[in-house]
């Protein structure tokens, strides 16, 4: 019996990256997946490889009508809707405060933001009326800390979903729903390449080059990858976590723990050097 056994989930974004893992892992453990994104070809050819337990709905997050189809569609099919992972997201305007365009600006709140609050809008009644369910919303360690991703607007919209997550969690967790966030540290995916212009037709092909540079970010020596986000979501769908609810669960490989222990030495040796011979040439 698998993790997530028959319960019914919707993972956006899942054509590629971390989404694509996720609705692999789902269905592996036993989930009916319905996974959405704006790239059919990619979607259609997914969910062929997974066979039935899966299926694809063209949608775009940010749209508030393909949200309505899609929990319709996915009620009049089984009933019910068991979790929810909030995964779309890409991208956002580069650069200094001073240069930020506004159309970007308002495009990457949409896409990272208010697609988080319109799948919570939408299956949140849903699961109030069941008095179960697990919402679990796709966050950043960049919303932790400033300098972690390649755009401040990134970052704060991730912190938003941080505290849109919280602050749902208080009220659903009235009716036995939980609302959770996952925030990932270096996984090694395409959004990078995306972020510097690649065209995200192509930037998965990336997202194995990065491994080498971001296995030196973070005390574990390798970089992340989809699977781990994969397993924590599974973990926070799962009734393992039913008395969880309105955390943000960092996976990062402990990059927000501190400076490296090894560098933070040798610094420390460094130091020491300096003081020793500057004392001896003190009382020389």
């Amino acid at each position: 019996m698998g993790l997530v056994d028959r319960k019914v989930v919707i993972i956006t974004g899942g054509t590629s990256g971390i989404g694509a893992t996720t609705v692999e892992a789902f269905a592996r453990e036993g989930a009916e997946v319905i996974f959405t994104g704006r790239r059919v070809a990619e979607g259609e050819q997914l969910a062929a490889r997974l066979g039935k337990q899966t299926t694809f709905v063209r949608a775009d997050a940010s749209v508030e009508e393909d949200w309505i189809k899609l929990v319709n569609a996915t009620m009049s099919r089984f009933g019910r809707i068991d979790c929810l992972f909030n995964n779309a997201g890409g991208p956002a305007p580069r650069g200094s405060i001073t240069s930020i365009p506004v159309d970007g600006f308002d495009a990457a709140m949409a896409l990272l933001v208010r697609s988080v609050m319109l799948g919570m809008k939408h299956v949140s009644p849903i699961m109030m009326a069941q008095r179960s369910g697990s919402i679990i919303n796709n966050a950043s360690i960049a919303a932790s800390q400033a300098g972690f991703s390649s755009s401040m607007v990134y970052s704060a919209a991730k912190a938003a979903v941080v505290q849109l997550t919280r602050c749902a969690a208080m009220e659903l967790g009235e009716h036995y729903v939980r609302a959770n966030c996952i925030s990932p540290g270096g996984i090694a995916t395409g959004i990078l390449a995306k972020a510097l212009g690649v065209e995200a037709s192509e930037a998965d092909k990336y997202a194995e080059a990065m491994r080498d540079s971001l296995a030196k970010e973070q005390p574990i020596p390798r970089a992340g990858v989809p699977e781990d986000i994969a397993q924590c979501a599974l973990y926070l769908a799962s009734d393992s976590s039913s008395f969880v609810t309105g955390i943000d669960l960092i996976v990062d490989g402990g990059i927000l723990g501190g400076r490296l222990y090894s560098p933070q030495q040798q610094r420390l040796r460094q130091a020491e050097g300096f003081f020793s011979q500057a004392n001896a040439l003190s009382r020389g």
